[in-house]
C-alpha cells in the first residue's frame, strides 16, 4: 500500500492544498492521501492558529468528494508541539509495516528542514516528495546531505501546477470582508462564514454572516 501523507496547518485549506495532493496522487500511484491537520506546529510558536476543531472540519469536509482523500487528526488529537516524526511513526503504527510512506512537502519547506525535529530520520521513515510553489520553485539538493547522507538523491521532485493562493492571503481577504470565492471549496467557504473565521482578526468581535458574505 503507497501512502501519501500531507499535512498542514490547514489554515484554511484551500484549493490549492487538493491540486497539489492529486498531482502526488497520479503521479506517484498512491492509494490515499492522508491530510494531517496539525496540532501545535512548533514552528509557528507566537501566531495565533484557528481553533484544531474548526481547522479539521474544513479538512473534512474539503476531502470529502475525493475516494482517495482520507482527513486524519492524529495530531489534533496529540497534546503537546506537533512533530513530523511522532506522526509518520503513528501512521507506521496504525498501518503496518507493509505500507510505503510518501511524506509530501513543498520546497520551501526542505529548506527549513534542517530546524526540524530529528530531520535525519525522516528520510528513514519515508520517501520525501518535494512540489514546487509560486516563488519556490528551486532546491539545491545537495544541501540535504548535511542533514542525512545520501538525501539529496533520495527526494522524489514533483511538478505541480503553480496555484498562487496562500492560506496566509485568504484569512488577509476574510479580515477585509473580501471574497474568497472559488480558491476554497465552496464547503469551506461556507462553514467559514457560518463560524464567523478569521473576521475578527483585525476588528475583534465582528464576525461575517451568511448574508453579509462578499457576492
Amino acid at each position: 500500500m503507497r501512502v501519501g501523507v500531507f499535512g498542514g496547518t490547514f489554515d484554511p485549506i484551500h484549493v490549492g492544498h487538493l491540486i497539489v495532493a492529486e498531482e502526488a496522487r497520479v503521479s506517484l500511484e498512491l492509494d490515499e492521501v492522508l491530510f494531517i491537520t496539525a496540532g501545535q506546529p512548533w514552528l509557528k510558536e507566537g501566531r495565533k492558529i484557528t481553533e484544531g476543531r474548526h481547522r479539521m472540519a474544513m479538512v473534512e469536509r474539503a476531502v470529502a468528494s475525493n475516494a482517495y482523500f482520507r482527513p486524519s487528526d492524529i495530531e489534533i488529537n496529540r497534546p503537546g508541539p506537533t512533530y513530523t516524526v511522532d506522526t509518520l511513526a503513528e501512521v507506521r503504527q496504525r498501518l503496518g509495516p507493509g505500507a510505503a510512506l510518501y511524506l509530501i512537502l513543498g520546497l520551501d519547506s526542505f529548506r527549513e528542514l534542517h530546524r526540524w525535529h530529528h530531520p535525519e530520520r525522516l528520510f528513514q521513515m519515508c520517501k520525501m516528495v518535494g512540489v514546487s510553489r509560486p516563488g519556490s520553485q528551486d532546491l539545491d539538493l545537495r544541501a540535504l546531505d548535511d542533514i542525512s547522507p545520501g538525501a539529496s538523491t533520495s527526494v522524489i521532485l514533483l511538478e505541480t501546477p503553480l496555484i498562487g493562493i496562500s492560506a496566509a492571503d485568504l484569512r488577509r481577504r476574510l479580515s477585509k470582508g473580501m471574497s474568497i470565492k472559488y480558491q476554497v471549496p465552496k464547503c469551506v467557504e461556507d462553514y467559514i462564514y457560518e463560524h464567523g473565521l478569521y473576521r475578527n482578526q483585525t476588528v475583534p468581535g465582528s464576525t461575517l454572516s451568511k448574508e453579509d458574505r462578499p457576492r
